[in-house]
């Protein structure tokens, strides 16, 4: 399945209502541009496909699922992001105050610590 294959849509459409639902039962919203949500949701997708989780797409994920594990959607650092921004790092956990434009409209530093990554 490719990003071009009508099945993709379908899977795309699928997750973004189990993400929907989620974030309604954690009150919570997803981001309401539906082509930047879209985006999002795809690259959680393709994470999920490529290491058998839906790491971050905005995050360098190691490939490994116990170091990778603060990174998954949603991530750790999620709630405190809402709570201080309005919105999580990668923008596709909304509240409130972010669609009410009260925050989130700027840039949001990354709550992960860096691990040092060595060039291949």
């Amino acid at each position: 399945m490719t990003e071009k294959d009508p099945k993709w849509d379908e899977e795309v459409e699928k997750y973004t209502n189990v993400l929907r639902k989620f974030a309604a039962s954690t009150n919570y919203t997803l981001n309401p541009d539906e082509k930047y949500l879209r985006l999002i949701v795809e690259g959680l997708l393709m994470n999920k496909k490529k290491f058998g989780y839906a790491s971050c797409p905005c995050r360098v994920a190691d490939g490994k699922r116990e170091l990778d594990a603060d990174i998954i959607c949603p991530c750790v650092y999620r709630d405190p992001d809402l709570e201080e921004y309005g919105r999580c790092l990668c923008g596709l956990y909304v509240n409130e105050e972010y669609t009410s434009g009260r925050k989130g409209q700027g840039g949001i530093p990354d709550r992960r610590k860096y691990q040092k990554m060595e060039r291949k």
